[in-house]
């Protein structure tokens, strides 16, 4: 049996919705995007890559079930990896239009279900992009100091976005190429945040992808153990949904990677020379 027409069952329909909304993002950067699904242990692991960027970002949702499932070994495009798993890579258009059209299925329950589990069916898998073969770690991640607070992160991002658009209106008419703004571009998004090895342009990804948004009060919840990048040590992926006490933001490396986890999902990014940054455990 191939992933297509097996069922996700959704722990909470408000998680569903915010993946959702971060299918829509990713879609506004490539109308064609896929996204790789993992799932395990309880939780979905959604792996997206928008092209602006050239970052991962992963997002994730608590399952309580899923249904369709064999024992079609792991690595067959498409196939389950066993019971109660998911690995496969669909059309990122596809699995929103599937989210959203279970949502409205349930517009007529009225707002006592709202926060109930929904049911979606996985599309049709599609031949991976490249990046897709190449996740980061399960586990293995460790904390990385020096990462300021959410507020200048923020400010970083803005303060990179204004500079652009200053040297952007500053340029004379004869340079205004895409090829010049592409140069610009890359100059101000391939420097670091402070200390931290990590290129701006991953903290700007989390910041256009909804990921550094103020914490909205929830109950708490699990993380993401055993889903796709940062499972086992170093923690899940990202909060499936923030408590109040979520931390607003971490760095971790694993290999070549750093990933920064917010309470909305995570941006991951290969790197190299990680000798020298000062990494401890998590």
């Amino acid at each position: 049996m191939t992933a297509a027409g097996q069922e996700l069952h959704f722990a909470d329909a408000g998680e569903a919705a915010d993946l959702a909304a971060f299918l829509a993002r990713l879609i506004h950067y490539d109308r064609a995007a896929a996204v790789r699904l993992q799932a395990g242990g309880g939780v979905l692991a959604v792996f997206g890559r928008p092209p602006s960027f050239e970052v991962l970002a992963i997002r994730t949702a608590r399952l309580e079930a899923i249904i369709g499932t064999d024992a079609t070994p792991a690595g067959a495009a498409g196939a389950a990896s066993g019971p109660g798993t998911l690995d496969t890579t669909v059309s990122a258009g596809e699995l929103e239009d599937a989210l959203v059209t279970a949502r409205a299925g349930r517009t007529a329950d009225g707002p006592e279900v709202r926060d109930r589990g929904l049911v979606v069916t996985v599309p049709q898998a599609v031949t991976g992009p490249p990046w897709a073969g190449v996740l980061p770690p399960r586990g293995g991640w460790r904390r990385v100091s020096g990462l300021p607070g959410v507020d200048e992160v923020r400010g970083a991002v803005a303060a990179a976005v204004a500079e652009f658009r200053a040297r952007d209106a500053a340029l004379p008419e004869e340079r205004r190429t895409r090829a010049e703004r592409d140069r610009i571009g890359h100059e101000i998004w391939s420097r670091t945040l402070g200390d931290t090895g990590l290129p701006l342009r991953a903290v700007h990804a989390a910041q256009s992808l909804g990921f550094l948004r103020p914490v909205r009060t929830a109950a708490p919840a699990a993380s993401a153990p055993g889903a796709g990048a940062g499972a086992g040590a170093g923690g899940g992926v990202a909060t499936a949904v923030p408590g109040p006490t979520a931390e607003p933001l971490a760095l971790l490396a694993a290999g070549g990677w750093l990933r920064l986890r917010t309470p909305y999902g995570s941006i991951a990014v290969r790197t190299s020379g990680l000798s020298g940054l000062s990494v401890t455990p998590a």
